[in-house]
């Protein structure tokens, strides 16, 4: 039964979505949303242009975060597109 919590727990860890709101500040989660993830890659929607600067200069420090919470995310790509 503990062996079984703890791959809960260790799900919940690399679950995408809930990676983001370690990863990202408040105000930055209101911008950015998870598209989807492959091959160690976390591909993830941003809804305005000057948004998608802002994340691609911070990309390496995304990256070093999700690096530690996660071993399953290797690269994060962004790309323009609408949030929902």
């Amino acid at each position: 039964m503990k062996s079984l919590q703890e791959k809960s727990a260790a799900a919940a860890r690399d679950n995408p979505e809930e990676l983001l709101k370690e990863i990202f500040s408040k105000k930055e989660l209101e911008h950015v949303r998870v598209n989807y993830l492959k091959q160690g890659v976390l591909h993830l929607k941003v809804d305005s242009s000057s948004w998608l600067y802002y994340f691609n200069l911070h990309k390496k420090e995304a990256i070093a975060a999700a690096g530690k919470k996660s071993t399953r995310i290797q690269d994060i790509r962004f790309r323009l597109g609408e949030i929902t």
